[in-house]
């Protein structure tokens, strides 16, 4: 292992990385998350999901890459109702900028595969959990705030479904969409676990697990946000074999 810090939206240092390393396969996960710290400040959304993307894909490019696998969202489902989300399901009308980027690198993914030949594997992940977790996640939040005794702001009144997938499952489709063999030139494949579970189940889980009485409260729907998350994993796992195998309680 070696560690470089690196801002990639820097093109000449990110192509003079490239040129050291000549990668054979690459793994993209840096980005700007989050749906809400998108509505305060698109301009870090820009540099790090678009100009860095396409200073990625740029290196693989020129460099010969055998396949570039990369970070989306299940974000960009968007307001769709429909529940799974499935690969084949619209995803053109956006709800946040963070969304859109995700989309973008898709679509922009799909231009390098078609025009010079690059494989691309683009990965939705749905509510990623676990240790060293974001801290603007849920999951941190709430915690934090059960242990304080403070109350828990649960939005859209507590209707809200998440599709919550541990780290080490994710780890586990990620690697398998590096090295797996067979896959079309040009893929996107949805990492979730396969469960829509009740936001209010999440938090009772944790107050039990902390010994406290949980106080929420209760607000509207948030901008950018959706109600429900629910991931069909049926291509990932024909395709890698994946298998999701952390339930929410034991997570």
């Amino acid at each position: 292992y070696r560690g470089v810090e690196l801002d990639l939206a820097d093109p000449d240092r990110t192509a003079a990385l490239f040129r050291e390393l000549r990668p054979q396969r690459v793994c993209h996960l840096a980005a700007q998350a989050g749906v809400r710290y998108s509505l305060v400040n698109p301009h870090a959304y820009e540099r790090s999901n678009l100009a860095a993307f396409v200073n990625v894909l740029e290196g693989c490019r020129h460099h010969g890459v055998e396949r570039l696998v990369y970070a989306s969202s299940s974000s960009v489902y968007g307001g769709n109702t429909k529940l799974p989300f499935a690969e084949t399901d619209p995803v053109d009308r956006p709800v946040s900028l963070y969304a859109a980027t995700k989309k973008a690198n898709e679509l922009m993914a799909h231009t390098y595969t078609h025009l010079f030949g690059l494989p691309t594997v683009g990965l939705r992940f749905f509510t990623v959990y676990g240790p060293w977790g974001r801290p603007d996640m849920a999951m941190w939040i709430f915690t934090e705030r059960l242990i304080r005794g403070e109350p828990i702001p649960v939005f859209n009144h507590g209707r809200m479904r998440r599709d919550f997938t541990y780290i080490d499952d994710i780890v586990a489709g990620v690697r398998a969409s590096l090295f797996a063999d067979g896959l079309d030139p040009w893929e996107i494949l949805n990492l979730g676990n396969h469960r829509s579970e009740e936001l209010l189940d999440m938090i009772a889980l944790l107050a039990r697990t902390l010994g406290v009485e949980p106080r929420m409260e209760l607000l509207p729907m948030q901008p950018g946000d959706v109600p429900a998350t629910y991931a069909d994993i049926e291509q990932a796992r024909r395709k890698l074999g994946f298998e999701p195998r952390t339930p929410l309680a034991e997570g």
